[in-house]
């Protein structure tokens, strides 16, 4: 395979790279072409040319460098947004590395290209009281407002990603003896995830009103399809905004469904659940994943200053001796 233009290689990389090597999830995959839209259509505005006359050589490492600053600049992405955009950029050159050699010197200038470092903070993450708004706001007297309870109900009490909760089908809420929802997870990887009793009741109940197949959503939108993650993430903050009446604390949080994941992780630690058990609850790939919330619990760190006995000291300010004071004021 040699000679091939710019969108030859782009097609083959999703085609044969992501979809039939790689095996790519529908996620990385929407991703990765989301990267390339946002790159093709700035090469194409830079150099003049349309997208289906751009080469290679259009796309060298200072474009690339450009293309970063402009999602940082012009559209407000972050570092972590920025550097998940190189990496789907590194692996489209590594494959055109690897089928057009002649091009190895450009790509090496462009996977040179490093990652932006960022301050790590915190985790966000919700607590009882807040909790509890969050859950007494959607209105149950509606429809829409039942399903969203009900919806954020699974979502504290699972953990389970945004995309885990869309994806979510009626075949996949066990109930009766060990009730439990089965998701298939990042990586793949399937798990299940134990309800309470509430909970379980809460989904019985919602069964009994949401009539469908077996392969319909759980959580539908008033046209009967998934939710979509946009429609997600605009309930959480609807309804948040609604809890932040009668709960203050929430004005200063910027709460996404990502949010309610940490807010699971922190009541499991909270009720002395181990770090690894939380690491399967959540589906991380390694405990190392967990340490993210020991970090952002106050309460043990709190726990552990009050185990510590302070030091019997007396407070005192420095007083020179007479010596010291003579020599000083002869200087």
């Amino acid at each position: 395979m040699t000679g091939m233009t710019f969108p030859a290689l782009l097609q083959h990389f999703f085609t044969d790279r992501l979809c039939t090597q790689m095996e790519a999830s529908r996620n990385t995959i929407a991703g990765y072409r989301d990267t390339f839209r946002l790159l093709v259509r700035f090469a194409a505005a830079r150099s003049g040319k349309p997208p289906t006359r751009l080469g290679i050589a259009d796309l060298d490492a200072e474009v690339i460098a450009d293309f970063l600053i402009h999602i940082e600049t012009a559209r407000g992405n972050g570092a972590r947004s920025r550097n998940t955009r190189l990496a789907a950029i590194r692996s489209f050159f590594r494959y055109v590395a690897m089928n057009e050699p002649e091009w190895l010197l450009h790509c090496q200038r462009i996977l040179a290209l490093p990652d932006k470092r960022y301050v790590k903070r915190s985790v966000t993450f919700l607590d009882g009281p807040e909790i509890a708004a969050l859950l007494a706001a959607p209105d149950r007297s509606t429809w829409t407002g039942r399903r969203d309870h009900i919806l954020l109900l699974v979502a504290l009490q699972t953990g389970l990603r945004a995309s885990e909760l869309t994806g979510l089908r009626r075949r996949d809420v066990v109930l009766g003896t060990g009730a439990h929802i089965r998701c298939l997870g990042k990586g793949r990887k399937e798990r299940c995830t134990p309800l309470r009793r509430d909970t379980a009741k809460a989904l019985q109940n919602w069964l009994k009103e949401w009539r469908s197949d077996d392969d319909g959503p759980l959580f539908p939108s008033i046209r009967g399809d998934p939710l979509s993650r946009d429609a997600l993430e605009h309930l959480v903050r609807k309804h948040c905004l609604t809890a932040a009446r009668s709960c203050p604390s929430l004005t200063s949080k910027r709460v996404s469904p990502h949010t309610l994941r940490h807010s699971t992780a922190m009541e499991l630690l909270h009720h002395g659940v181990d770090q690894s058990v939380i690491a399967l609850w959540l589906g991380h790939e390694s405990v190392e994943t967990t340490q993210i919330y020991i970090h952002a619990d106050m309460r043990l760190k709190e726990k552990a200053l009050a185990s510590v006995a302070a030091p019997e000291t007396k407070p005192g300010r420095f007083r020179p001796d007479d010596e010291l004071l003579a020599w000083l004021e002869a200087l």
